[in-house]
């Protein structure tokens, strides 16, 4: 593999990588469900993130503001929301560890981001710009098939999310938040939930206990 990037990458002292190993291959193990690279490629792509640390509540993003690079959770989870006129919290995305998370009209069109990004929990994250995404394309073009089918599943899983939103119960979409997040039940806070389903943390409460006495 040739090319300026690469050039510029087999410059940097390679105990970059070394000391984040475990940092990275959590994302590389991502990428290799979907493509395979080659040891080079993994190191060139890797060598294009930036990691940062977020402290619980701290911001990624802010509304208003321009989402310059797409996300990647490596421990943690971050979520993605709008706030109403009211104040009042809608809930998009929840990103746990191993999960991609921007505001994709933001991140595409460099138009001000609708979406608020925060960290849940303490995490952990590698972050991408979209020129580097791109000088990545044209030195390792596996990767447009990696991003174009994280692009199709967001697509039908936010397509089915709207439908669910229209033709389901509370205690059904409920049931589905806990397929989807199987993880986080018992570590995101219940209003967080209750906005992402679309209910009051009141109600919340009271399916949460019949479901999962239901499971018995």
């Amino acid at each position: 593999m040739t090319g300026p990037v690469y050039r510029t990458y087999v410059a940097i002292n390679r105990d970059f990588l070394d000391f984040y190993s475990m940092i990275y291959e959590s994302l590389l193990s991502n990428i290799r469900k979907h493509v395979v690279l080659t040891a080079q490629e993994e190191d060139l792509f890797a060598s294009l993130f930036q990691e940062k640390k977020l402290k619980k509540k701290q911001f990624l993003l802010h509304e208003g503001q321009v989402n310059q690079q797409s996300t990647f959770v490596v421990s943690g989870c971050l979520r993605a929301y709008s706030v109403n006129a009211n104040g009042f919290e809608h809930i998009l995305q929840f990103a746990p560890a191993d999960w991609w998370i921007a505001d994709m009209y933001s991140y595409v069109t460099g138009k001000p981001a609708t979406l608020n990004i925060d960290a849940v929990e303490d995490s952990t994250v590698l972050m991408i710009t979209r020129e580097d995404q791109e000088r990545a394309f044209d030195e390792i073009p596996k990767l447009e098939r990696y991003f174009r089918i994280l692009m199709e599943n967001s697509l039908v899983a936010n397509r089915q999310r709207i439908i669910d939103n229209l033709s389901l119960t509370a205690t059904q979409r409920f049931a589905n938040f806990c397929k989807t997040y199987p993880n986080l039940i018992n570590v995101i806070p219940q209003k967080q939930v209750a906005a992402y389903i679309g209910v009051t943390p009141e109600f919340l409460s009271k399916m949460r206990s019949e479901y999962f006495r239901s499971l018995k």
